[in-house]
């Protein structure tokens, strides 16, 4: 008797044990038919989502976004703006440059007309009978040779060793033209005057019985350039004057001086 309840009990424990066997077998197939099932949904899901069109709206109000009022800021500072004051550049005006001047004498000029007025000289004196007039003499004119046609031209400081009257004339020609190299300020007067191009200035001096520079004269197209070159030929140092037949007589010389303002 104990052996066949034993029996029952050891074929009813085998039946137990197989019922839950085939319940986990229908739950493995039922997760795997829910994971097909979930995965078709989701790709569906994604092909819906990529085939959907979206509209985009733009609103016409482009106007500013107002913040609220306890985000405005008022500000009260005055901002001054300065101009800079324009530089003025004064123009100068082109001073007209003469390369040929024509002096014109005083017999070119024309007198206006003037009526003629006819008076009675009045007798103030006795007649004066002529052998009580007494002639005077002349003034004597001292004469005056140009520089390449006097017979000894004036002797320059540093031409005395020179041989012959051509070498001291060149030689006296030399150092002034130097001299007036040296000491000849034209860029400062082209740069205040706004000088361009070739200037000159012509210039006419005599040495004179004793050997002193005199009369200078001088021509240009600035009056500041006309006391700049008398200023310079007063520089030249007195000389040995020159001689015709012997005797000491005024040497005219002509010296024109041209610079050029860049």
């Amino acid at each position: 008797m104990s052996n066949s309840k034993n029996t029952h009990d050891s074929v009813r424990q085998n039946g137990l044990v197989k019922k839950p066997q085939k319940h986990d077998a229908n739950l493995q197939k039922n997760s795997t038919l829910y994971f097909q099932v979930g995965l078709i949904v989701c790709l569906l899901a994604a092909f819906g989502l990529l085939e959907m069109r979206f509209q985009t709206i733009i609103p016409d109000d482009y106007g500013p976004t107002l913040l609220p009022d306890e985000d405005l800021y008022v500000f009260n500072d005055v901002v001054k703006i300065y101009e800079e004051k324009a530089e003025i550049i004064e123009k100068r005006t082109k001073p007209t440059n003469f390369n040929n001047p024509i002096i014109k004498e005083d017999d070119d000029i024309l007198a206006e007309e003037t009526p003629e007025i006819f008076t009675e000289p009045e007798i103030t004196s006795d007649p004066i009978s002529p052998d009580e007039v007494m002639p005077t003499a002349p003034e004597p004119v001292e004469a005056v040779v140009d520089f390449i046609r006097v017979e000894e031209v004036p002797i320059y400081p540093g031409c005395e060793k020179e041989d012959g009257n051509e070498a001291k004339r060149k030689c006296m020609s030399d150092k002034i033209t130097k001299l007036v190299k040296r000491k000849f300020n034209g860029g400062r007067i082209a740069t205040q005057f706004g000088l361009q191009g070739k200037q000159r200035i012509s210039v006419q001096f005599q040495v004179d019985k004793t050997g002193r520079v005199t009369d200078i004269k001088t021509r240009g197209p600035l009056p500041a350039l006309e006391q700049e070159a008398e200023r310079v030929v007063n520089i030249i140092p007195k000389m040995e004057p020159g001689k015709q037949r012997s005797k000491p007589v005024g040497v005219r010389y002509t010296l024109p001086i041209i610079f050029i303002a860049e």
